[in-house]
């Protein structure tokens, strides 16, 4: 009995003096409501232990004290008040004491009021997507660990699988506040220093914080079974000073300006076939091998291989389109926002030409950038025999374009601009405002009764257009058509009660958007 005693006694004090030590316990953590959430935990195994403590020296004291061979009779009672009571108001006691604080450490966890800075986190298979709503700032997250180290033909680096090309970068002393959400299937975007683990949704937005105090680089994974690759998304963040902080969005935006010039001045590039195939087996194997394979036979009934695909043998405007502009209803994403114009033709022309393709096909920027399709190899100064001209392509695009603005501003009756509004709203707002209007405040305001939407009729229209600096609306004015905006500004205006009975003409989006 004494040594059964000293044993459990050292189980309380264990896990005080090596709490630390333990790989396997939770660790504090490098922000405030991490360690809330350590001593939460804690606390809990603590009360477990005492629980434990009890109930099992109780079974073992009843079982050494009353054993058969010191003549225990059995007692002969049946059923107490007191009993049943006791065993039922103790637990009770013991969940509302464990309920409190667990209840303020969620609640406190919940709370993305007030925030610094918001950043908007988008999964999709398999990179983050990072977008800073007031600093113009976004950027893809790969896995940078070499296909070497994967295939195990090099020694693994100290942070295997768990480094990026480009990290996350956030100030120290500052609420950031992360909007949540994916291109695809689940995510979960957990780094574990930071007591952070949020899904991910298609279609939805999910919202977390955080304050970290301490420069640093923090760690984390997709904590979500996303796919083939699900263990090769890895989160890497760097906490800096807030003044190194000011000076790193100064360079990225004097990046993406340079990025800007250098992709208009590629347009009138021309690469040769070992250049283009060079930079194109580059961005092939960052972007594209983790489906398709480094030796492009992919993974038959899941990514299809492009040796002597229909694809990549036939039409190049067509394989062009398909990198640009993905294919719906399939893994294959659209490149046209992730990769330069000079990057896409490099990898069109890689994926044409390896593997024994051979079509001889050479893709430039220009191409791409005009959809128009690509040179031949041989000779180079002959355009290829399946082009368009470009004075005919030019002619018929403008013809078309000024079709389709006559026929986007005529006016359209209240009936249509109500229906038309509701199939909009339902495919580009409801995730965030809720198919009733009422929104998921204090993250996403209530359009019911709302002085945007029953207040002035161009102030509501410009919000939609250029979205509202600092929060999670963003702009929609190269994303929907005017007559698209007309008719959600309208529908917002009369649902719900609303009942403004504002019809918006696409007419008056377009003065909008031109500054009139």
């Amino acid at each position: 009995m004494t040594r059964i005693l000293c044993w459990l006694a050292a189980m309380l004090v264990v896990p005080s003096t090596m709490a630390n030590e333990v790989p396997l316990n939770l660790t504090p953590g490098a922000t405030e409501i991490s360690q809330q959430v350590y001593d939460l935990h804690m606390t809990i195994f603590y009360i477990c232990c005492a629980i434990g403590v009890i109930v099992f020296g109780a079974m073992f004291y009843s079982m050494l004290a009353h054993r058969k061979s010191k003549g225990a009779v059995a007692a002969t009672f049946h059923e107490s008040t007191k009993v049943e009571i006791l065993w039922t108001l103790i637990p009770f006691l013991i969940l509302i004491g464990m309920a409190i604080p667990a209840t303020k450490t969620l609640i406190a966890m919940e709370d993305p009021s007030n925030s610094d800075i918001t950043i908007q986190v988008t999964g999709s298979q398999w990179k983050w997507h990072y977008k800073y709503f007031d600093q113009d700032i976004e950027f893809f997250s790969l896995l940078s660990t070499t296909q070497e180290q994967i295939a195990g033909a090099e020694a693994k680096g100290e942070h295997y699988l768990l480094e990026v090309d480009k990290p996350l970068v956030i100030p120290t002393g500052k609420k950031v506040r992360f909007l949540m959400t994916s291109d695809d299937v689940i995510h979960s975007w957990w780094v574990p220093a930071f007591a952070v683990k949020k899904d991910a949704n298609p279609g939805f937005i999910n919202e977390a914080w955080t304050i970290v105090d301490e420069p640093g680089t923090y760690r984390g994974q997709c904590a979500e079974l996303c796919g083939k690759d699900h263990g090769f998304m890895p989160i890497v963040v760097e906490v800096v000073t807030p003044e190194a902080f000011d000076v790193w969005v100064a360079e990225q935006q004097q990046a993406a300006a340079d990025a800007a010039a250098e992709a208009a001045a590629s347009l009138n590039q021309t690469l040769t076939m070992e250049e283009s195939m060079t930079l194109g087996e580059q961005v092939y194997i960052a972007r594209c091998a983790a489906c398709h394979q480094p030796n492009g036979a992919g993974l038959p009934g899941v990514f299809p291989s492009l040796k002597k695909s229909p694809y990549i043998l036939g039409d190049v405007a067509a394989h062009i389109d398909i990198v640009v502009n993905g294919q719906a209803g399939t893994a294959m994403q659209a490149f046209s926002g992730q990769l330069t114009a000079k990057e896409i033709a490099a990898v069109v022309t890689y994926e044409r030409n390896a593997w024994g393709n051979d079509t001889g096909d050479l893709v430039q920027a220009a191409d791409v950038a005009g959809g128009s399709g690509a040179e031949e190899s041989a000779p180079q100064e002959q355009p290829a025999t399946n082009l368009k001209p470009v004075t005919e392509a030019v002619v018929v695009t403008v013809e078309d374009v000024v079709e389709e603005v006559e026929e986007q501003l005529s006016d359209l009756s209240m009936d249509e601009l109500m229906s038309k509004g509701e199939q909009v709203y339902m495919a580009q707002c409801v995730a965030c405002h809720q198919p009733t209007g009422q929104g998921m405040p204090p993250a996403f305001p209530s359009l019911v009764g709302s002085p945007i939407t029953v207040g002035d009729v161009a102030a509501h229209i410009d919000i939609v257009v250029k979205g509202k600096p600092g929060s999670a609306m963003m702009g929609y004015g190269q994303m929907l058509t005017a007559t698209e905006i007309a008719a959600v500004v309208t529908y917002e205006r009369n649902a719900w009660g609303n009942n403004t009975g504002d019809a918006v003409q696409p007419s008056q989006v377009h003065a909008a958007k031109s500054g009139q």
